[in-house]
């Protein structure tokens, strides 16, 4: 038991899928585990653990932003022993080179964040995705055929914004959609000497205001969310 965990040391999973909501942890876990079980609801993030296709697997969430899923895949890495962490999120397209419901293999997460900086000293404000599950799930998209991108990704310390134009280290690394989790989840993974990759599905296309629907939303992740587990049996 951690911290912010309060599963026993042995009911977390190698691999961790993490989506940012509780709510849809709980979706995808009651969906696609096998004798799922809730293994922790601590501050109502909860963390589900069963077997897929006879593999263990855990699904649970980070929360929102760098400080949170710091958090928890630190804890995950360190108190539970977890290997792989695949990011399931959403994201904002920068470009209508993207479309809605692409799926984005993040390549390279760059921020303007002082996470990384203040907890381990890394200065760099980009980071790769850590280990081989990135290219795992390159390989398992090949494999079943679906469709994604590979490409940067603008790791934002905010959501909302008086400031008008792309973010100049959004310019700098050529990032092609905006999300809040994976810098400070590479980073963790690199301090730790772990394996982290991130998968986004295309929520809204910023420069036209085109968005997923509510009622959408749940169904468009799918896609994304078995491209994941397929990976996971690769693992």
């Amino acid at each position: 038991m951690s911290i912010h965990i309060s599963a026993a040391a042995t009911d977390i999973a190698p691999i961790v899928l993490m989506p940012g909501d509780p709510l849809r942890a709980k979706l995808f876990a009651e969906k696609y585990l096998e004798q799922p079980r809730l293994v922790s609801a601590t501050r109502n993030v909860f963390y589900y653990t069963g077997t897929y296709q006879g593999r263990p697997l855990t699904i649970g969430a980070s929360g929102m932003g760098c400080a949170s899923i710091g958090i928890y895949s630190y804890e995950l890495f360190t108190e539970y022993h977890v290997q792989h962490i695949i990011r399931i999120g959403t994201c904002g397209a920068y470009t209508t080179e993207l479309k809605l419901f692409d799926i984005l293999n993040v390549s390279l997460s760059a921020s303007e964040s002082s996470f990384a900086r203040a907890a381990y000293g890394y200065e760099a404000n980009s980071i790769q995705p850590e280990g081989n599950t990135f290219h795992q799930l390159q390989a398992t998209a090949k494999n079943i055929g679906q469709p994604i991108t590979t490409c940067a990704v603008h790791c934002s310390d905010y959501f909302y914004s008086n400031i008008t134009g792309l973010p100049p280290v959004a310019i700098e690394h050529q990032c092609k959609a905006v999300e809040m989790e994976a810098f400070a989840l590479f980073n963790t993974a690199k301090e730790l000497g772990k394996s982290a990759a991130c998968l986004l599905t295309v929520s809204d296309i910023i420069p036209t205001r085109e968005r997923i629907s509510a009622v959408e939303r749940e169904q468009a992740l799918i896609p994304m969310v078995e491209l994941a587990l397929a990976t996971t049996l690769t693992l």
